[in-house]
Parts: C-alpha cells; sequence; structure tokens
C-alpha cells in the first residue's frame, strides 16, 4: 500500500506485577487479573499524609509555548469496545455487554475538542474542549476519571476539580490519569497503589485529581504505562515515578526486594524522580554514558519508554519482551539507552508511539518503523524494521493500543491489529482484523487530525471546517449512549 508523500508517528508496551503469596496461573502481559497486583503489605500500609505543596501563584507558560499545544478543534468519533468494565477482562461474556461493540466509527458527542487521549492499557479517556476545559469518560474503578467516586461513565463529563483550569496535555494508565494545566502544574487522579499518581504516598485510590509533587521546571509533557507515569518539564529533563518491576522508572533498579523468604514487594517511587543518565552500549558490550540529553518526546508502553532527544537520538528502558526496546536482544533496561540502529542506519528519529508489547517510531525521512511485536504468536521484531506498507505516506497521527495500530495519514485512515479485536479499527463487522495495513475506505476525505486508542478503542478527531467534510459526517451514525 504506497503513495506519494512522506512521514510518520511511534507505539507503547506492557507487563504485570507479582503477588507475594502462592504462585498462580500466569497471565499474559495485558490481561487484567481481579487480584490486586501488590503485596498485602504495600495494601496494609496506612497512607502516609505527606506535607502539602503550596499552591504558590503560578506564571502562566509563554503564550508561543501554548499556542504549540492549541490543535484544530475537531468533530469527535469512536469505535471499538464500550462496555468500560469489559475492557481487558477474561471474562468478556456478551451478555455483559452494556453496549453492542461499535464496528464502524460512530459521531460522539455535540462537542468539539482540541486534544483526545485514551492509552494502550486503559478503558478511560480524556477529552480536552476548545476552551481547555478536561472531560473524562469510561471505566472508573479507581476513581481515574477524577469525580471523586468510582462510577462508570458513558458520556463525557466535565471533571469539577479542574474547572477553570486550561489543560493542555493530559495522559491516561492502566487506572490512572495526568493533566497538565499552562502553569505546567500536573494533577493526578486514579489507582494509587504503585505510587504512579506521585503524590507522595500509596494511598490506593485518588478519587480527585490532586497536584503532583513536583517542584521545578514547569511540566509541559506527560505520559504513562500501566502502572507508572513520566513526566517531561520544559528544560528537557524527564522524571519517573510509580511502579519500577521492570527498570521502566529509569533509575538504574527494578526497586524488588524480600519481605520474607516469599514474599516480594517494590520499592515504589512515590514522587517524581529525575532520570539522570543515559547510555549507549557497543558491540563487545562496553558501556559509555550520553552527554547533552535533552529530551524533547517520549512514549510509554504498559512497562516501557522511548524518548528522542534534541539530536533526534532514540533511547528506551524498562520491560525487554518481545525486542520492544529495539536493541536487538530481550533484555530488560533500568537505564535509558540509546537505540543504536537509528544511529547508524535509519537517520534522525522525529516520533514515537508505543503500544503494549510493541514500538513505533518515524524517522525525519518519515519513514515508520516498528519493533516489538502487536501479536501473541509468530515473530518478534528485535530492532527497528519499517513497515513498507506505509512508505510514501505522510503520516499525521498515531494511535497505539494492545495489539492495534490505527493510524491518520494524507487525507486516509490505515487500521491493522490481528484478532481478537474490538471494532477499535473501524473496518466493519465482516473484517474485523488484519495483519496488513488496509485503509478504513469509509474514513476517506474525512480530514483527520488526531487518533489516540485505548486498549479496545479508537477515537478521531475530523476537521470540519469545509463543506465536504461537515458532507460526509453528516452520513455517519451516532454513538448515544
Amino acid at each position: 500500500m504506497s503513495k506519494n508523500g512522506s512521514r510518520k508517528r511511534t507505539a507503547l508496551t506492557s507487563g504485570r506485577l507479582t503477588k507475594g503469596k502462592k504462585p498462580r496461573k500466569p497471565l499474559s502481559e495485558d490481561e487484567e487479573s481481579n487480584e490486586s497486583s501488590l503485596s498485602d503489605q504495600a495494601l496494609q500500609e496506612p497512607p502516609k499524609t505527606p506535607s502539602p505543596i503550596f499552591d504558590d501563584p503560578m506564571l502562566k507558560l509563554p503564550e508561543e509555548l501554548l499556542k504549540t499545544f492549541y490543535k484544530t478543534p475537531g468533530v469527535l468519533l469512536i469505535s471499538g469496545l464500550v462496555s468500560w468494565d469489559l475492557v481487558a477482562k477474561r471474562d468478556n461474556n456478551p451478555s455483559k455487554r452494556t453496549h453492542p461493540n461499535l464496528y464502524t466509527f460512530h459521531k460522539f458527542t455535540d462537542c468539539k475538542y482540541r486534544l483526545i487521549v485514551s492509552g494502550c492499557s486503559a478503558g478511560h479517556s480524556i477529552l480536552v474542549s476548545e476552551e481547555g476545559e478536561a472531560y473524562t469518560f469510561g471505566r472508573n474503578t479507581c476513581g481515574q476519571l477524577g469525580f471523586g467516586d468510582t462510577v462508570t461513565r458513558n458520556v463525557p463529563e466535565a471533571v469539577p476539580a479542574l474547572k477553570g483550569m486550561n489543560i493542555i496535555h493530559a495522559a491516561v494508565g492502566r487506572h490512572h490519569s495526568l493533566f497538565v494545566t499552562d502553569t505546567g502544574a500536573v494533577f493526578a487522579c486514579g489507582d494509587n497503589k504503585s505510587g504512579q499518581c506521585g503524590v507522595g504516598n500509596t494511598t490506593p485510590q485518588i478519587l480527585k485529581p490532586i497536584r503532583v509533587r513536583h517542584t521545578g521546571a514547569p511540566i509541559v509533557k506527560v505520559g504513562c504505562g500501566a502502572e507508572f507515569s513520566m513526566i517531561l518539564d520544559c528544560n528537557g529533563a524527564l522524571h519517573s515515578f510509580g511502579l519500577p518491576e521492570y527498570g521502566q522508572l529509569g533509575h538504574n533498579t527494578d526497586g524488588k526486594y524480600f519481605l520474607t523468604s516469599t514474599k516480594l514487594s517494590f520499592h515504589f517511587e512515590t514522587v517524581p524522580k529525575h532520570i539522570a543518565l543515559f547510555f549507549e552500549k557497543s558491540k563487545d558490550g562496553h558501556v559509555t554514558p550520553v552527554k547533552d540529553v535533552d529530551i524533547v518526546d517520549f512514549s510509554c508502553g504498559n512497562n516501557h519508554t522511548v524518548a528522542i532527544d534534541s539530536k533526534k537520538r532514540a533511547y528506551s528502558w524498562g520491560f525487554g519482551g518481545f525486542g520492544r526496546l529495539g536493541h536487538a536482544e530481550q533484555k530488560d533496561e533500568s537505564v535509558p539507552r540509546l537505540i543504536k540502529y537509528f544511529e547508524s542506519q535509519a537517520r534522525g528519529v522525529r516520533s514515537v508511539h508505543c503500544g503494549a508489547t510493541y514500538s513505533l517510531a518515524i524517522n525525519e525521512n518519515g519513514v515508520l518503523f516498528m519493533f516489538g511485536q502487536t501479536k501473541r504468536t509468530g515473530e518478534a521484531n528485535m530492532y527497528p524494521k519499517p513497515v513498507q506498507d506505509l512508505t510514501g505516506w505522510n503520516i499525521r497521527s498515531v494511535g497505539t493500543s494492545n495489539t492495534s495500530i490505527v493510524i491518520a495519514a494524507d487525507d486516509s485512515l490505515i487500521a491493522w491489529g490481528v484478532s481478537p479485536t474490538y471494532g477499535e479499527l473501524g473496518t466493519g463487522d465482516i473484517n474485523k482484523s488484519t495483519a496488513r495495513p488496509k485503509e478504513v475506505t469509509r474514513m476517506e476525505g474525512l480530514n483527520i487530525t488526531q487518533v489516540t486508542m485505548g486498549f479496545s478503542h479508537t477515537l478521531l478527531l475530523s476537521d470540519d471546517s469545509t463543506e465536504e467534510v461537515k458532507q460526509k459526517l453528516a452520513t455517519m451514525p451516532t454513538f448515544n449512549p
């Protein structure tokens, strides 16, 4: 599938915690257990009350910088699994569905949004309106929607605690959410058993957004893995917090320690901690620190992160299974390691996008590379390989889920993912899955400006500023839960 033009984007990764007591049947990395993933000890500890963060009057970020966050508002479209409480559950019994899966894209709500956010392990989403108001909907088992309760919302609602704030960026993990304001402050809510909300403790649930305990330069971008978080300040420094199990926090540790001879626990990082070291490894195993690293962009998978710096070099760390780190080996990395492939053969990296167990990178020439594995069988890409089917396409936005990928390129939407799929490809209920990238023909010419994906759903924004797009949208079905 090729076409004239050029350019592209990237993907995320996965894992699950061990419980100390007795061995049990291993889950696949993306599957949810109904048990807590943490040791009993972590749950029994009384929550410590951190000293309050002073809400000092914060200055707004420079207007020039803020303008880069204000993307063209668009009409919201949705497809996939919309029975939110069944997302990633093994017991996905059709009779328990609150709504049928949407196998084609449907218009959803009458508002326009400038930002749409979900995550490859998530059953919930964040929308930001034209005015900067934060709306959330979907699964809410840990208070990740920020309303002070654990009630699932089928329709987006404004988050009361963030009213009046101008939200410029956001991210979602499996059960937690992060919001960035125009002053560079970060707010978090949801599951905090691993400290992934960054508020200085491991209180199991935070039901309303509270300020992340970061003091320092203003934050401009956030990302979430399944149970960890990553924030980037305006000086190019990355800070991480949450679960360290696979080295995904980048602090040279997996945080493991034994409470007893058989019970394992973790030293969770409960406040943002600066990632200080980046390194490269030669073929003979020689390790050298990389100097002058200013991170400009990054993406988190379930349990790994890929980041790029101002010199367009790419680094990856965390869970190494399936080759998702791109180092031609499956070793976990607990310190950000330079991906040598992009140094030698593929020019600089322009953007990165992580799915559950895979990563995507787009280089300066607009070529899309994939490493890791989207399906559960067959061969994994142990190092970055170009996705030949997208040669020549100008990639504008990339969505990465548990196993599927949806990309807006030129005036088309391109999707692929192998079974099981839930409608997130939007290709209809006859051809629900495809191993090769395919154009979603009914979405042709809808001017899709943004794509984001959850575990099993896709959200799109369509810029309807032309009469032609308006007419096409008028013929589409509407989802009214």
